[in-house]
């Protein structure tokens, strides 16, 4: 059985991507639809809107982490203006 690897050494080590957790959540369900029909209003799903008013609160509250990522953006990836790889104009 070998050793786990020791961090580098000189500087912190570095805070690796996490995996976004999974969680159940049991909601009457008139508060779900009331949920569902705000995120709608907002463009968001209810997950994206649960997540959305969770971190407002916890900012509010003073609880929110200061290294706290921002909301991930959803949807389409903005358009790269130098168009897809490997594609060459044509002169």
């Amino acid at each position: 059985m070998t050793a786990p690897s020791a961090p580098s050494e000189g500087g912190p080590p570095e805070r690796r991507p996490q995996q976004r957790k999974q969680v159940l959540l049991r909601l009457d369900p008139l508060v779900y639809e009331a949920l569902a029909r705000w995120a709608g209003d907002e463009l968001r799903s209810a997950n994206a809107q649960i997540e959305f008013l969770l971190r407002r609160a916890l900012k509010e509250a003073g609880r929110l982490p200061g290294d706290t990522g921002p909301l991930p953006r959803r949807g389409r990836p903005p358009k790269d203006p130098q168009g897809p790889p490997g594609d060459t104009e044509r002169a």
